[in-house]
């Protein structure tokens, strides 16, 4: 192609740069670096032992990933490796960026114990233009430019002198920071791999065979959580629901695990206090896997729970994709008002009290209806609910703890929008007590309900009471629920007010 111009070779040059090399900034010093590999026979990275052998992950037969709830899971890799009898150098390729090193072992599940680990150790720099620079201190590289008059590549032989803070170049006469063009290396070094590997020495007591073994490698690795979520679609009169469970899991551990079988643990376990790495990235994508109403497994392992899911499944680095584990159908639920008091109402005088007051709304539910031996993992429930027109809407949320199967499930959703309540304290005396370690009360309440709904409801009121009480008199009667806090249940007709009255002592 004719260029008529030198402005256009250097418009020209630019757009090449940029489709075909990586651009770096060191320190506000803009270098342009070709990543060209310079070799008599092949473009090759430096040459491997002898009687190395290498796992790739084409050899991998068989990926199992244990999922904890707090950045943890257990990988166990199982691929078919050409060992020799004896002594034997291998590189395990595509390991965890964040593997816990100390956790690693590799093994013949067909020959238990025949696997004896020498050395270990993991080479977690990938490559990089910064990487491969780092790597050729004190060696020569490649200079290659343009000349920006006749338009013809030169070539020039420098050594790096440092990369610290910006890159120096020693030339034959000079010495220059910066690149005015590319660089061009002879080779990749072999510590520089495209993806995190582990280096081990063993030996292999496995008598010759003529197949390949299968070889596991099994650690503990930061980077792979996942979490439980919820979605909870009530009927049209709050009397049942359908209930999704979805399993959010996140690949943030530097690498793809293919065709997974995943199962996920539910349950708090203590890990040791150790240095993390930085955090990850950002997740680049959020895939939403969509799932027929499934019977998921549970099974109780030691103190924790396990969910194996039925589906293999790839997880993409730096992906959250999301898995159905769970359904439930018509599970009865119960939808209750309830106005929560203070116990402070009930030891000082409280003139301001007289003021609006928020009726809380609860969903609850047995998990015994869920299903026969389900535990729930904890995680966060969001109910949504049906309009008129079929239209969904988004109701409340909450976050549940781990729930057994003959637990109950609360969740509080939010305030009652046509259910208002007043407080206030009527009268309040502090009474004469025998003991002078001991102070003695009596106070009177007013509470002041009204429903605005076209259909009745019972709105439960709960009063935290410290100390030793008696309740003096009321309105309407209650229960001592606990030691320390009395309920009653009113019935408010629609479009009605009700109201509360009581005296209570306390002794404290």
């Amino acid at each position: 192609m004719q260029i008529s111009s030198l402005s256009n070779r250097k418009i020209a040059m630019k757009k090449f740069l940029h489709n075909k090399f990586c651009f770096i900034n060191f320190n506000n010093f803009s270098v342009w670096i070709g990543l060209i590999i310079l070799s008599t026979s092949h473009l090759a990275q430096a040459a491997p032992a002898s009687n190395e052998k290498t796992a790739t992950p084409d050899d991998q037969i068989e990926i199992t990933i244990s999922l904890y709830q707090h950045d943890l899971a257990l990988i166990k890799d199982t691929r078919r490796v050409a060992l020799d009898n004896g002594k034997n150098h291998l590189v395990w390729q595509d390991v965890s960026a964040k593997i816990k090193p100390e956790t690693a072992w590799i093994s013949d599940p067909t020959h238990p114990g025949q696997i004896h680990v020498i050395t270990q150790h993991f080479d977690l720099d990938t490559l990089s233009p910064q990487k491969l620079l780092e790597s050729h201190i004190g060696k020569s590289v490649t200079v290659m430019h343009t000349n920006p008059v006749t338009g013809k590549e030169q070539k020039e032989t420098a050594s790096v002198l440092t990369t610290n803070g910006g890159i120096i170049l020693k030339f034959s006469d000079r010495i220059e920071t910066g690149i005015p063009g590319r660089l061009a290396f002879s080779e990749i070094p072999a510590n520089l791999r495209d993806k995190p590997a582990m280096m081990t020495s063993l030996n292999n007591l496995v008598p010759p065979v003529k197949d390949l073994q299968n070889i596991q490698l099994t650690y503990l690795t930061h980077g792979l959580s996942w979490q439980a979520d919820y979605i909870l679609e009530l009927d049209p009169h709050d009397r049942h629901a359908n209930l999704i469970g979805l399993a959010t899991v996140i690949n943030q551990s530097g690498i793809d695990y293919p065709n997974a079988k995943l199962q996920l643990i539910a349950g708090d376990v203590n890990q040791a206090r150790t240095d993390r790495a930085p955090a990850a990235k950002r997740l680049r994508e959020f895939e939403s896997v969509s799932a027929a109403y499934i019977t998921m497994e549970t099974e109780s392992h030691f103190e924790l729970h396990r969910y194996p899911l039925q589906d293999r499944t790839t997880l993409p680095d730096n992906q959250s994709k999301q898995i159905a584990f769970m359904s439930a159908n018509q599970i009865p639920v119960e939808k209750n008002f309830i106005l929560q008091g203070q116990s402070h109402y009930y030891s000082s005088h409280n003139h301001h009290l007289e003021q609006r007051h928020a009726v809380e709304v609860f969903l609850n539910f047995s998990n015994t209806d869920v299903g026969p031996d389900v535990s729930l993992p904890k995680g966060v429930i969001r109910a949504y609910k049906r309009d008129a027109n079929g239209d969904l809407h988004f109701v409340g949320e909450d976050t549940v703890l781990h729930t057994p199967n003959n637990g109950t499930v609360r969740l509080k959703l939010g305030h009652a929008f046509d259910i208002t309540a007043k407080k206030k304290q009527t009268d309040f005396r502090k009474m004469p007590s025998s003991d002078q370690n001991t102070r003695q009360f009596e106070t009177a309440h007013q509470i002041n309900l009204s429903n605005a709904k076209k259909e009745a409801v019972t709105v439960i009121i709960r009063e935290p009471i410290p100390g030793d009480w008696t309740m003096i008199s009321d309105s309407q009667p209650h229960k001592k629920i606990a030691s320390n806090t009395v309920e009653w249940r009113l019935k408010l007709p629609a479009k009605s007010h009700t109201e509360l009255t009581y005296r209570v002592r306390t002794l404290l």
